[in-house]
């Protein structure tokens, strides 16, 4: 297994701040609100990260393009969701990284013309920089802020350039030893 990127410190910190538009709410209300965002702005794709808010979007009648989860929540294994896809792809993707193989599910899933479900063993959480980063353009990349609503990002070239500065200072230097 090939780590691409590790989580830092300070970039731990940082990442904690929601880096798209948070929705305050229960999930209901935050639903509400992101399907009226939807309505008005009609994303390209939306991509979904987390179970919980997979789950959500599903039962609101908004089906992701790509969803990815870890059938996890609050750090709690759950029953897996029954997500609409057509394709789901497995990868290991240990907490605190981003690896060469979920990074490529990714592209892979956003290329195809049909609903996918990543699952990860591991964590997902940081999977959502890669998402934007290669999401289409206007797409908007959906996952949940514990205990506090929904973050919607969308992927505009200026958040691409943005999560890119992060995913560099987060790139593994390989040494030699």
């Amino acid at each position: 297994m090939v780590i691409r990127y590790t989580l830092t410190p300070e970039l731990r910190r940082k990442l904690k701040e929601p880096i798209g538009t948070l929705i305050r709410g229960s999930f209901a209300e935050t639903m509400k609100r992101f399907k009226d965002i939807v309505e008005k702005e009609k994303p390209s794709s939306i991509i979904s990260v987390g179970d919980t808010v997979s789950k959500n979007l599903v039962k609101n009648h908004m089906l992701p393009q790509l969803s990815i989860v870890d059938n996890r929540v609050m750090r709690r294994s759950i029953q897996p969701i029954p997500l609409a896809a057509e394709k789901t792809i497995y990868v290991k993707n240990p907490p605190g990284t981003i690896t060469e193989e979920a990074l490529k599910a990714i592209q892979e899933a956003l290329k195809s013309n049909s609903r996918v479900k990543i699952v990860v063993d591991g964590e997902e959480d940081l999977l959502t920089l890669i998402a934007v980063l290669y999401a289409p353009e206007n797409s908007f990349i959906v996952y949940g802020q514990p205990y506090k609503g929904v973050v919607v990002v969308k992927a505009t070239r200026e958040k691409k350039a943005e999560v890119a500065g992060i995913l560099k200072a987060m790139e593994n230097v390989r040494k030699a030893k």
